[in-house]
């Protein structure tokens, strides 16, 4: 396909093999046909409504086929999805509806009171409410629409037409450094930053990822991550580009359930982050299930100890995993691991991906030689042309055309690289610079430790000092002296936690993501007398 944009792949696959499924739900069943059918039938309402092309539309959907529709619709009259999480809250929403100026949105008819309260008195906007199947009714209210859970637009007394009056942009014609959609990532002041993802970005990642996993239109994902995801968001688009499908889950809190689906649902890969792969080495006897379509597993979305790279290798044996890395600014993926190189680079990010060049750079931008750990900076035309709206934070992290990760980062002989710590996260102790993620990596390499987190406290005589918060695997003891010890077999004696909290879980954020920050508030009274915390 020459064309990047998104809904041209589904027409073209609709066109080619109308009745293969495309994506689908527990409660909804779209084949490509359908999908483009329901496409074309929203974006003429959304023309009715006024959009037009270059405008923002917010999308704070869980994962059903109303959420693909509704993207797809927005992008097919050049407007643009804004992909917001459903987690986040009536403050940071606020925020964001005013910052990138958004009066049309697309919610859950469950989140319809959290809205309410967000747009208080407005009245100019348009809200588009996705309501279950099993909730017929007509919109009710002045500015508002609905959109069912399969993506058919419902009657509102002006029915949508089945083909939109508009005539459809030539194959090759699109602009490519035009915003396909904005993701939004963590920034420094508690508001994310908006991220651009351009057709060109999402068309270069998608054929690379697809390159290196061998997706083809037999492939099924299963997918428990949100779209709003960067990862979440890119297993979709790669399916969608050679025409297989993915069927989405939302009952990972039942991980055995979500198993059984994905065996039922003829599933050919299983993305998730580390998260997901502790959740189901704790609570699922993996071994007792069979997922005989199962070809692959990738996981991303932060390191993941040794010990559950190794568990998820063996229960889902013989299908490969593929370890990843990447960041939404980089529209998903930078690098992987290929499976056959598990073994012998155990710990690594693997390899760029076809298309991205990676370097390990110096405070100036000077290529450091292998073995040494600096920056980890990236190029290619997945990268993303900044932040919206946001020309400093832009600045910070795009440097002649590099993109600087936020990571720091050794490459080996080979051409493989090791993450060795965030930049913000790591700790001066006594002079020395630690990375809470390499201690994080030798506590979790003790036989009873599950999980690992180190942050840092503040202390007057060494400026900082690093501390462990513990998961103990199942019906494990560990005491913190043998832990101590352990850890001083392995690593310098600044780099030993000084204390040690046994808890029950880590404070994770709805992709995964360690919080420190939250771990040191909820259980050392906030990090201390001075109430100061690091990581």
């Amino acid at each position: 396909m020459i064309t990047p944009y998104l809904h041209d792949w589904v027409f073209a696959h609709a066109a080619a093999t109308p009745d293969a499924p495309a994506v689908a739900s527990r409660t909804a069943r779209l084949s490509y046909r359908e999908l483009a059918d329901r496409t074309r039938a929203l974006a003429a309402r959304l023309l009715a409504d006024g959009v037009r092309p270059g405008e923002r539309v917010l999308v704070s959907l869980p994962n059903t086929p109303a959420a693909v529709v509704a993207s797809l619709a927005i992008q097919l009259i050049g407007a643009t999805p804004v992909e917001v999480s459903r987690e986040l809250g009536p403050e940071v929403l606020g925020a964001i509806l005013g910052s990138l100026q958004i009066r049309l949105m697309f919610v859950a008819a469950r989140d319809v009171p959290k809205w309410e309260q967000i747009l208080g008195a407005r009245t100019n906007g348009v809200v588009w409410v996705v309501r279950p199947a099993a909730r017929e009714e007509a919109a009710e209210g002045h500015g508002t629409r609905s959109l069912g859970e399969d993506g058919r637009v419902e009657s509102t007394g002006n029915v949508a037409p089945e083909r939109p009056p508009f005539e459809l942009p030539p194959p090759g014609t699109v602009d490519r450094s035009s915003a396909a959609v904005v993701l939004l990532t963590s920034g420094s002041t508690g508001i994310p930053h908006a991220v651009a993802q351009t057709y060109g970005n999402i068309d270069a990642n998608t054929r690379s990822i697809v390159s290196y996993l061998g997706l083809t239109r037999a492939d099924r994902a299963l997918l428990t991550m949100p779209l709003s995801y960067c990862y979440g968001r890119s297993v979709l688009q790669t399916h969608l580009f050679v025409g297989g499908s993915v069927y989405f889950d939302d009952r990972f809190a039942f991980p055995s359930v979500v198993l059984n689906a994905m065996a039922t649902e003829e599933c050919t890969g299983f993305p998730g982050v580390p998260l997901t792969f502790e959740l189901l080495r704790r609570q699922v006897d993996v071994a007792s299930l069979r997922f005989p379509h199962l070809r692959y597993v990738t996981q991303a979305g932060g390191p993941m100890s040794p010990d559950t790279i190794e568990w998820v290798r063996a229960a889902f044996r013989p299908a490969p995993l593929y370890v990843m890395y990447g960041q939404t600014e980089a529209t998903a993926r930078l690098s992987y691991l290929p499976p056959e190189r598990a073994t012998d680079k155990a710990g690594s990010i693997g390899v760029a991906i076809p298309g991205v060049e990676l370097r390990i750079a110096d405070e100036n931008g000077v290529e450091l030689p292998p073995g040494e750990v600096g920056h980890l900076v990236a190029r290619g035309d997945n990268v993303t042309a900044g932040y919206l709206d946001d020309s400093e934070a832009t600045d910070e992290i795009l440097h002649d055309g590099w993109l600087w990760t936020g990571d720091l980062a050794l490459r080996d002989e080979d051409g493989f690289f090791f993450i060795r710590g965030r930049i913000k996260d790591i700790l001066k102790v006594g002079g020395h610079r630690v990375s809470p993620g390499e201690i994080e990596q030798v506590i979790a390499r003790h036989p009873a430790v599950a999980e690992a987190a180190v942050a840092g406290l503040p202390d007057d005589l060494s400026g900082e000092v690093p501390v462990a918060f513990v998961v103990l695997r199942g019906e494990a003891a560990a005491s913190e002296a043998e832990l101590r010890e352990f850890c001083q077999a392995q690593l310098p004696l600044y780099a030993v936690p000084v204390r040690w909290v046994f808890v029950e879980t880590l404070g994770r954020g709805a992709t995964g993501k360690l919080q420190r920050g939250d771990l040191v508030a909820r259980h050392l009274d906030g990090g201390g007398a001075s109430g100061r915390v690091r990581g």
